[in-house]
């Protein structure tokens, strides 16, 4: 998996827009019925969708992101992902304020926190 441009200055098709769509679309969707009961189904047949005509399109997909934005630990976030025939191609790395990387990192040692402890 290869991390490209989406996000920088040198971005031409403009990712990062494409995220702020992906990320307010959930809300657009309470706003509108007050509910997301049909937002999962209809996200799992879009994925699908992607996948079996290799459209590679940019989903939020929960993904290891050891390395992203100074991140260490083996952990799973959603992010901005293309998709294909193949699963995830690419990690849209979309640039983030420090604010916005110290809440990302604070969420991944939330989680870590949580996942070191569990034994199977």
């Amino acid at each position: 998996m290869a991390c490209r441009l989406p996000g920088t200055d040198a971005d031409k098709e403009q990712w990062k827009q494409v995220h702020k769509q992906v990320v307010d679309s959930a809300y657009e969707v309470i706003k509108l019925k007050g509910y997301t009961s049909w937002a999962i189904g209809l996200s799992v047949a879009d994925l699908a969708e992607s996948m079996m005509k290799n459209l590679r399109r940019v989903h939020p997909i929960s993904t290891k992101i050891k390395g992203l934005y100074g991140i260490k630990d083996d952990i799973f976030l959603s992010v901005p992902c293309i998709l294909g025939q193949n699963g995830i191609s690419d990690v849209v790395k979309v640039t983030l304020t420090p604010e916005e990387e110290a809440r990302l990192k604070k969420s991944a040692d939330t989680l870590w926190g949580i996942q070191k402890e569990l034994q199977f």
